[in-house]
């Protein structure tokens, strides 16, 4: 399952014993081609959040629903609980099942088809997440996992998007080799790491008479303020963690172009090892001696271990551009704005 942990976005775990009802995919085609929310669930994300998350307070929890041909509908969740390091004795997977087990007692939907978190500034694609969401696909076929931008959705525009590994991604982390070979051999890059599942909400014929009713009597002025320019903290936060992506990206090119230098080397001492020992045999051979016995030279240089590929991956794709995308974004959500502002000024003159 996923879990809280201290300045990751995810943590690692998986639901055992559950699987999904669907049938397995074929390679290359996804088990979910669509995924259905009761307006009710995303309103509960959004209240944790708001209840909960802090800053860059990550918050998490768990979806239920049910799988109907193609289509994953997520019709209830629940939070996980508030707590830290501290609370050494509290059981998260002892929690979810009671909690599960008390909505099967009230006829709610209580299978476990993924989780949601919230994300900071759209920094949720990182190593913990890739693990946890490997974990649920691996034990439950059709999971997603549901991302909130609290930021997006405060400027007027609710931010939630679906999404799961792609088959490929889930072979590689099957094997748990994550160099760059094996990534090369795999062909996997940061644009087929990760696939968007399409999101559509539906509420019931009550719950949307009530929004009509409440759109009837909110307050024109307060519409207006939708119009008004995004704030630039947003938009310079933005801009340092795209700067510190590109540091780390930079530290991790270091590593790689040392690795490459122990490697070349590497590969000089043994050539000048062989030559020492082919010329000693010769000389051993005029002595009338006999020659050195063979020996493993692999064992004598062992090859560096090359550095994790999958992090940079991380980074440098999904992470880097995101932020781009945010600061994309940005420009012409506020420019379209000023557009609107314009027309309404001339207007009303």
């Amino acid at each position: 399952m996923a879990s809280r942990k201290e300045g990751s976005g995810a943590a690692g775990g998986g639901f055992g014993g559950a699987k999904g009802k669907g049938k397995a995919a074929a390679a290359g085609d996804s088990a979910v081609k669509q995924v259905q929310i009761d307006g009710l669930v995303v309103l509960k994300i959004i209240k944790h959040y708001q209840e909960e998350g802090q800053g860059n307070e990550v918050v998490q929890g768990v979806l239920l629903g049910l799988v109907v041909d193609d289509r994953l509908e997520i019709t209830n969740c629940f939070p996980f609980p508030q707590h830290t390091e501290d609370d050494a004795d509290f059981d998260e997977v002892q929690y979810q099942m009671e909690m599960m087990r008390s909505l099967r007692h009230v006829n709610i939907d209580h299978l476990h088809v993924g989780w949601y978190q919230s994300t900071y500034y759209g920094s949720f694609v990182t190593r913990a997440l890739l693990d946890s969401q490997f974990s649920y696909q691996h034990a439950i076929e059709e999971s997603v996992v549901l991302i909130y931008d609290p930021i997006k959705t405060a400027q007027g525009s609710l931010s939630l998007k679906a999404y799961r590994l792609t088959p490929k991604l889930m072979e590689v982390c099957k094997e748990k080799d994550f160099s760059p070979e094996a990534l090369k051999k795999a062909n996997i890059a940061y644009e087929n790491m990760f696939e968007e599942v399409p999101i559509v909400i539906k509420n019931s014929y009550l719950i949307n008479v009530m929004l009509w009713e409440l759109e009837k009597k909110s307050a024109v002025a307060d519409r207006h303020e939708l119009l008004s320019l995004a704030s630039s903290n947003h938009l310079g936060k933005s801009l340092q963690l795209l700067m510190d992506r590109v540091d780390e990206m930079s530290q991790d090119i270091v590593k790689y172009n040392t690795y490459l230098r122990n490697v070349s080397k590497q590969q000089q001492q043994k050539h000048q090892y062989q030559q020492r020992r082919q010329q000693e045999n010769i000389q051993r051979q005029s002595r009338g001696e006999p020659p050195l016995p063979e020996e493993d030279i692999n064992k004598l240089f062992k090859p560096p271990q090359p550095p994790p590929r999958m992090e940079s991956l991380l980074i440098a794709g999904s992470q880097i551009n995101t932020y781009c995308q945010n600061i994309k974004e940005f420009n012409a959500q506020n420019l379209g704005k000023l557009f609107m502002a314009q027309a309404l000024q001339d207007y009303n003159n």
